[in-house]
Order: structure tokens, then C-alpha cells, then sequence
């Protein structure tokens, strides 16, 4: 049995730990309010804007080609993995890291490079000699992410699928935020843009409502129009999951750290009547020294 001062002081390092992890919580529970604020603005623009461009592309001729929307190969892919900076938000990390080592499964005969987004991913993926291309860490340490750095981000993507064309199909992976408690894994492809409703759309229900076909006056040649609305696309589509991931690595961080309090009190609760029980016996064994003590005189 641990003497009383042992426990004492694994009391007092428990209490300690206990007042950091209800700090991290309010601090994650403040970052929370203002990603899901800046995530609730932005999903309508993006699903919007994906859906326009998807009806359009899906109603182009089989003569009209653009770089971003025309198909190539199916052997080099390049996966965008978003994940956290730090840790201490639970299985937040873990599961995007399971997803993307899901998707390597999935694809063996594929030539898959990943761009890390995030330092916990990197390093994951650094140590077991996968096949880096890129890195970008710090973008969502800092609890926001400004468009100027999803942009750097998407710019690359485009450049590796287009100009440099070592890629031949772009995905990205990230945590959608559905609620405090629950986050969604996401893997999306990127590029080459897809012709007609995404998957995403498909599986919410959205394909099953009627679609309405419309019309649209081209002011300008196609060419011309999908030349800087493709790109911007791409570019929303890296800003939004950015924004989804900060959202759910608060929350998951928020979950976690409330976790955690509540074991620090329960082992505070159970520390303390340990200590009270060691000090009780302490006390019945000095009271009975001395009775025995002047029993014997």
C-alpha cells in the first residue's frame, strides 16, 4: 500500500492535469464557436458553386476540352491529407490517418503520392517512408485559416495536375464537421473535375429530388468561362475542407478534453478516499501503540 505522502502527490499532479485539460476545453470551445461560424457561411457557397459547374460540365460536348475537366491516365494519384497539427483531440488524427492508409489499401496498383496538410499526418507517413511530395504545416494549428493559404495549397494541386502533369487524378481527405460529438471522414476527388453531381450529392439524396435542366447564355466562349471558374472551384473546395477540418478538430479536441476532466475527477474522488483510508489506519495504529503501551506498564 502507497504511504501517504506518495498519494498526496499523485492528488495534487491529478488536480493540476485536471485544471489544464478544463482550460484546453474552453479555449477549444471559444475556437469552435467562430470555425463553425465560418464553416455554416461557407458550405452554401461552395455546394452551390459545385453544383453550377458540375451541371455545366456534365452538358458540354464531347468536343469541348479543358484541362481540369478532360480524363487521363489511371495509374498516378495524389492524395490531400488534412489532418491536426497538434494532438489531444481524441481519434480525430487516427481516423484520417486510417482513411488514407484504407484508400493506399484499396488502390495497390496505383502510384499514390501524398501532400500532407497538417504536421501529425507528415509524420505519420514521414517515419513509415511513404512517398511525400509536399507539406504544409501551421495552416491549422492556429484555430482559422485565412483563403490566402488554402489557396497557396489548391495552386499546387493544379499546377502538379496541369503544367507538371505528374498526377493524373487529385483526392483529399478531411474531417467534415457534423456536430461536437460527430465528425465525418471525407475523401473527395479534386481534380480532374467531375462531369455531373458529385458523390457527396449523390449520397445525401440529392439525386434522388427531380433535377431541373437549365439553359444558360454563354456571354463569353465556354472555354474562356471554365478557364477561370475550374480553377476557383478547386480552389473553394480546398478552403471549404480546410475549414471543416478546423471545425472538427475543435470539437473533437472540446470532446476530449471534457473526457478527460471527468476521469481527472473520478480519479481525484477515488485518490482521496484511498488517502483518507491510509490516514485512518495510520491513526488506528498509532492509538493502538499507545494503548498497548500503557497496557504493558
Amino acid at each position: 500500500m502507497p504511504n501517504l505522502l506518495d498519494i498526496r502527490r499523485r492528488l495534487k499532479s491529478v488536480k493540476n492535469t485536471q485544471q489544464i485539460t478544463k482550460a484546453m476545453k474552453m479555449v477549444s470551445a471559444a475556437k469552435l464557436k467562430r470555425a463553425q461560424e465560418r464553416v455554416v457561411t461557407a458550405r452554401p457557397f461552395a455546394n452551390k458553386m459545385m453544383e453550377v459547374l458540375a451541371g455545366l460540365a456534365e452538358r458540354t460536348d464531347e468536343n469541348f476540352h479543358h484541362p481540369l475537366l478532360d480524363a487521363r491516365g489511371d495509374e498516378r494519384y495524389l492524395l490531400v491529407l488534412v489532418t491536426a497539427d497538434k494532438g489531444l483531440c481524441g481519434a480525430f488524427n487516427t481516423n484520417l490517418i486510417k482513411a488514407a492508409q484504407a484508400f493506399i489499401a484499396a488502390n495497390p496498383d496505383k502510384q499514390i503520392e501524398i501532400l500532407a496538410v497538417g504536421r501529425k499526418g507528415r509524420d505519420f507517413f514521414r517515419r513509415r517512408g511513404t512517398t511525400l511530395v509536399g507539406e504544409y504545416i501551421g495552416l491549422t494549428g492556429k484555430g482559422r485559416v485565412d483563403f490566402s493559404e488554402a489557396l497557396e495549397v489548391a495552386r499546387d494541386v493544379i499546377k502538379r495536375f496541369t503544367d507538371e502533369k505528374e498526377i493524373d487524378k487529385a483526392f483529399i481527405i478531411y474531417n467534415e464537421f457534423k456536430s461536437v460529438l460527430q465528425q465525418r471522414v471525407v475523401t473527395e476527388q479534386l481534380l480532374p473535375v467531375a462531369r455531373g453531381p458529385s458523390a457527396e450529392a449523390q449520397d445525401s439524396g440529392a439525386a434522388a429530388q427531380p433535377v431541373t435542366l437549365v439553359d444558360y447564355i454563354y456571354e463569353q466562349p465556354p472555354q474562356e468561362i471554365f478557364a477561370k471558374l475550374l480553377p476557383r472551384l478547386v480552389e473553394t473546395q480546398v478552403f471549404r475542407a480546410l475549414l471543416e477540418s478546423i471545425a472538427s478538430e475543435q470539437g473533437a479536441r472540446m470532446t476530449a478534453m471534457d473526457s478527460a476532466s471527468k476521469n481527472a475527477r473520478e480519479l481525484i474522488d477515488s485518490l482521496t478516499l484511498n488517502m483518507n483510508r491510509v490516514r485512518q489506519a495510520a491513526i488506528t495504529n498509532e492509538i493502538i501503540e499507545v494503548v498497548s503501551g500503557a497496557a504493558a506498564q
